[in-house]
């Protein structure tokens, strides 16, 4: 078992506190977004043996198991952040699997460089994702249903937008929202901004559930993305719940503080809310224009203990354990790498003590056993 030494990402839109207060330890005046929890190659965790990569790399079924090996290859399959928004990401979706290893590769035939600002692929995974409120979050998550969306629309009073209630209105439901996300992205950007401006302000004076809108633009003036995020529902978690996001959902985190988990990928097609590249073909392409509920997780007990948020993938699998002062230490071993993360109280894992924001690397087979008052997730995959 190896305490991890974890990076944190300075992103602009990052809380320049909560990571911090998490820790313990005072805030340095700079955005503090993602605290990085793995082996990408970005950022990979420090351990006293060397960064957990290259603890990896140099005997992968000794610290990630035979079974994990054999299905995921030679890398840890996941990658654990802590994550603090306090201003909007950008509207997003990620690819599956076929469509990041099909642009990946078409990508590498044209010679893109891989850092390129206007590349898509930087690498031929998917990245399905699972964001676990620590305090309330605010997200944008999967498209309403076209008639409540042109209600939504419809309800700002703005008349440059009639032309999107009528298409959300006239179409069957998942060619109403290609259309209309289509025209979104693809109109004259002047005048798309004049109706954002016009709806932004109609959305600020009304309120209710206008305002998480009229606050997208106070940060993205202008951006057709604030019009493609009404589109989609607004989501506001509880501690403890959680959304699971998979290929080709758009959405946004818009603020609070959470355990995030994916798959080891930096795949991401932009819809808006952002000055970085969208590539609105490729994007049309991947997004799943099919409405319905944003699914709301919340953790599902086993007896003994253990809380689980389910997920239809085995890249990784996200569980907590709230644990009593003066109770039995619990078994954590698995066949499978684990990290462990503790989010409140005070929490004995093997020889070592974690307080809010401290992590541990369990190699596959290495005795975990867990005690004391606090909460601790335990982040593993599935094989």
């Amino acid at each position: 078992m190896d305490p991890l030494d974890n990076t944190i990402r300075p992103y602009a839109w990052g809380s320049p506190t909560a990571i911090p207060h998490l820790l313990g330890v005072e805030p340095s005046g700079e955005p503090q977004a993602e605290m990085w929890m793995g082996a990408h190659p970005g950022a990979p965790s420090r351990t006293p043996r060397g960064t957990l990569l290259e603890v990896i790399e140099a005997d992968p079924e000794r610290e990630l198991g035979a079974p994990a090996v054999a299905k995921f290859g030679p890398r840890l399959p996941f990658l654990l952040k802590i994550l603090a928004a306090a201003a909007p990401l950008s509207l997003q979706v990620h690819p599956d699997l076929d469509q990041a290893r099909a642009g990946y590769a078409d990508e590498e035939r044209r010679g893109i460089p891989v850092n390129a600002p206007h590349r898509n692929y930087k690498d031929a995974n998917h990245k399905p994702e699972l964001i676990c409120a620590l305090t309330e979050f605010d997200g944008l998550c999967g498209f309403r249903a076209p008639a409540r969306a042109a209600d939504l629309f419809e309800g700002l009073g703005v008349g440059s937008l009639k032309p999107y209630v009528d298409l959300l209105r006239a179409h069957p439901e998942d060619a109403a929202l290609r259309e209309v996300l289509t025209a979104l992205l693809t109109a004259d950007r002047a005048e798309t901004a004049r109706s954002v401006t016009e709806a932004a302000a109609a959305c600020a004076r009304l309120g209710g559930p206008y305002e998480p809108y009229a606050a997208l633009a106070r940060h993205y003036p202008g951006d057709p993305g604030v019009l493609a995020a009404m589109l989609l529902h607004h989501v506001r978690l509880r501690p403890g719940e959680a959304l699971f996001l998979g290929a080709g959902v758009p959405h946004a985190y818009l603020g609070g503080l959470g355990v995030e988990i994916m798959a080891n990928s930096d795949n991401v097609l932009r819809c808006g809310l952002t000055p970085k590249h969208v590539d609105v073909p490729e994007l049309l392409r991947v997004v799943r224009f099919e409405p319905g509920d944003p699914g709301v997780l919340r953790p599902e007990a086993s007896p003994d203990g253990e809380e689980v948020y389910e997920t239809p993938i085995d890249e990784f699998r996200l569980s907590r354990h709230v644990l009593s002062e003066g109770a039995p230490a619990r078994d954590l071993t698995l066949p499978t790498p684990q990290i462990l993360l503790c989010t409140a109280g005070t929490v004995r894992a093997g020889e070592y003590e974690l307080t809010p924001g401290r992590s541990v690397f369990v190699p596959a087979d290495e005795k975990a056993g867990v005690s004391g008052a606090g909460t601790v997730f335990r982040a593993t995959v599935v094989v």
